[in-house]
């Protein structure tokens, strides 16, 4: 199963980005649904406990981040050694990522612990809101290992190709989140805290059966062994380069969101954080297979840059970009057609009933914003594959921190939109930065053409 995977990443780019993207498709509307669960059960618990969560976010956004980044510089160092056709190569940056992820997810539990109050204060949390926040927020982060080997783990499997193994470990999670989440909020009366203990049990469940096929069975194309084992700071900086930029693209969106949160919550109160943050859920869910798509542009175009196959990546991108568009429009029209409808699944007690008109704004004018981000992801996810992560992070930033927060705050606060007017800039930002994306991909494979070949 392991050649076959190599063989495919190695193939028609076509072919591969259709076969990839499908199972990754379903890995992360699964994953994803981890949320829209949550977002559910947690409805019932009131207005305080879902704006609480909703100021977890953007911390939240950096650890899931840091695991899928660094999960992504695994990708992409594995995917160029697979299509150089240098095994050895694969297996010693897979035994490295592993290691990396295990340096990384102590550091980094130590300094989401310490921060994690000052920084909900600061976004605007208080009085219950902070509290529920701090419910939330503490298990999620003393459960970073969790996320760190379970996404880590699946960037490599994604790596060689082997998209199927990683869904699977995705739906042992799912299954789990499903079951436990009820059952830790209500019948243990934990609150906010039992749905992120949910959570991270889960994750536990994932990365178990991601380890025990890589530990193991040990039946991948990667052959990892800590025996004999000598590091090679080349191979860590080779991950590092890509996984540390696409870790810092979560923090910097994590930090536009900081921005965004910070002006819904100067124009609407808790009331419009309660609102984008169930919008907010739908439009994450929704965009999670155009970043399926982008993950199998990014593998497929790192295994042709490592056999210099210019052809190859430069099929990869265009091709890649026209399958995000067609999922991106009917994405976007499910979400405005049925808005209203999709409102209540967060709004469904008496309590938060209001939300519905807010909700269904959100999703009927933020929605607009994927019929771009279509093309912008492909290219993004691109720089990723061929090993250029701190071009994805600058994109990264001109997106959300100077196109789409300008924009938010031009509309909805300079001239005085309000809450509409936030939902407008996460639009038009976003827009206008995915064009901008594309048109600078297109001038790097121009340029790769003569170095390639």
């Amino acid at each position: 199963m392991a050649n076959e995977n190599v063989e495919l990443m190695r193939g028609e780019p076509e072919i591969a980005i259709r076969k990839l993207a499908i199972p990754i498709m379903v890995s992360m509307l699964l994953t994803a649904s981890y949320n829209i669960v949550d977002g559910i059960w947690v409805a019932g618990l009131g207005q305080a406990a879902i704006a609480g969560i909703g100021f977890v976010t953007p911390i939240f956004m950096i650890l899931n981040g840091v695991s899928v980044g660094l999960g992504n510089g695994a990708t992409s160092s594995i995917s160029r050694a697979v299509g150089a056709k240098n095994h050895e190569r694969a297996s010693k940056s897979a035994t490295h990522s592993l290691l990396i992820f295990l340096i990384a997810s102590i550091l980094l539990t130590i300094i989401l612990l310490i921060i994690q109050e000052p920084l909900l204060k600061s976004y605007g949390a208080s009085g219950q809101s902070l509290v529920e926040g701090i419910k939330y927020g503490t298990p999620l982060f003393l459960g970073l290992f969790a996320f760190m080997f379970a996404n880590g783990g699946s960037g490599i499997l994604r790596g060689e190709g082997d998209m199927k193994r990683a869904m699977y470990a995705i739906i042992v999670s799912v299954v789990l989140n499903f079951i436990l989440d009820p059952l830790f909020i209500y019948v243990f009366n934990w609150g906010s805290a039992g749905a992120s203990l949910a959570t991270i049990v889960s994750s536990v469940g994932s990365a178990a059966v991601i380890m025990y096929w890589i530990l193991i069975k040990k039946d991948t194309y990667v052959d990892v062994t800590f025996k004999n084992f000598r590091y090679e700071s080349k191979i860590s900086r080779d991950i590092l380069k890509v996984g540390i930029p696409s870790s810092l693209d979560m923090f910097m969106m994590s930090l536009a969101m900081s921005f965004y949160l910070m002006f819904i919550s100067s124009v609407g109160g808790e009331y419009g954080i309660a609102a984008f943050t169930s919008g907010q859920r739908l439009y994450l869910f929704g965009i999670m297979p155009l970043t399926a798509i982008a993950s199998a542009v990014s593998a497929v175009s790192g295994s042709a840059y490592g056999a210099r196959n210019w052809e190859y990546l430069s099929r990869t991108h265009t091709y890649g970009t026209k399958f995000a568009m067609v999922f991106a429009v009917a994405i976007m029209l499910i979400l405005v057609i049925f808005a209203p409808q999709l409102s209540l699944i967060f709004a469904y007690t008496p309590e938060t009933a209001p939300l519905i008109p807010e909700i269904t704004n959100f999703l009927r004018i933020a929605s607009f914003g994927l019929l771009l981000v279509g093309i912008g992801m492909p290219s993004s996810f691109m720089y990723q594959g061929i090993g250029r992560g701190t071009t994805s992070l600058a994109w990264t930033i001109i997106r959300e921190l100077i196109f789409t927060v300008t924009c938010t705050y031009l509309f909805g606060i300079v001239l005085n939109w309000g809450l509409t007017g936030i939902w407008v800039g996460l639009a038009v930002g976003r827009i206008i930065a995915s064009i901008l994306n594309f048109t600078y991909a297109k001038y790097t494979l121009r340029k790769l053409k003569s170095t390639l070949n």
